[in-house]
């Protein structure tokens, strides 16, 4: 089993959009549409590739749960990639900056971001590949 899709309620899909495609280039827009939700007009958006996606929906109103409070509500989600250096190039060209560093670890490093919504986004690296060793919290 595997995750297939995280769905997202946003402001505006260009701006997600932008930070989206910034961090992980080779997804593409599967499909798109509009209709409503709950009575709320709405545009959605499928951005990912041909095995896992970002739903993103918007006309989402208030703001985001404070991630330094003890709400309910979803914290991070991440993505694993094979260059983190990578990652933080292309989000800090498309005018995004780390939130929070990873703690040191040997075998990863990992870093937040925040996307236009305020969820927060975690890229991952391990530097091992022994699951003992990624998985290792010291």
């Amino acid at each position: 089993m595997k995750l297939e899709h995280v769905n997202l309620v946003i402001k505006d899909i260009e701006a997600s959009l932008h930070f989206y495609q910034a961090a992980l280039p080779h997804w593409k827009i599967r499909s798109k549409g509009a209709n409503q939700w709950s009575g709320v007009d709405r545009h959605w958006m499928h951005f990912g590739d041909d095995y896992q996606y970002i739903a993103l929906n918007d006309n989402g109103v208030g703001e985001n749960r404070d991630l330094s409070g003890h709400q309910v509500g979803l914290a991070h989600f991440s993505f694993v990639t094979n260059s983190l250096d990578a990652v933080i190039a292309r989000l800090k060209s498309a005018g995004f900056d780390v939130n929070t560093e990873g703690a040191k670890n040997a075998f990863r490093k990992n870093a937040y971001f925040l996307d236009p919504d305020g969820y927060e986004v975690e890229f991952v690296e391990y530097l091992s590949d022994l699951p003992e060793e990624r998985n290792n919290d010291d």
